[in-house]
């Protein structure tokens, strides 16, 4: 089954955090994504632009409406993502503890619904 590991951090920490420590980071970000590229888990990652960067889309009766920044106002925000690959929701719970943000922010754990097992047969 595949999952998501969505990476929810603090931006306003990450803009005042030493250079040393976004080395450190950095770092173990690297080697988290080796160790899922080296065992056949990872299927896709990407570290998303801040949150300022962020247009929301929304269409109500017809309307289109973009608005400049992200649709909730939080803590923490969306700073990236891993989709894995993993037998079972204790094995991706296992790679999710190993991502680096979940020792200084929130990593959120989702299986993928798939479109064939939700979508009308024709």
């Amino acid at each position: 089954m595949r999952y998501i590991i969505l990476i929810n951090s603090d931006e306003a920490a990450m803009a005042n955090m030493p250079v040393e420590k976004i080395q450190q980071m950095s770092a173990a970000y690297g080697a988290y994504t080796e160790a899922l590229k080296k065992s056949g888990v990872w299927l896709a990652g990407e570290r998303l632009r801040p949150s300022q960067a962020t247009t929301s889309v929304r269409v109500a009766d017809g309307k289109t409406s973009v608005i400049d920044g992200p649709y909730a106002d939080t803590k923490e925000q969306l700073a990236g993502f891993y989709m894995i690959e993993a037998a079972d929701i204790d094995t991706a719970v296992e790679w999710a503890a190993r991502c680096p943000a979940a020792s200084v922010g929130t990593v959120e754990l989702r299986p993928i619904w798939e479109m064939a097992d939700y979508m009308p047969k024709q």
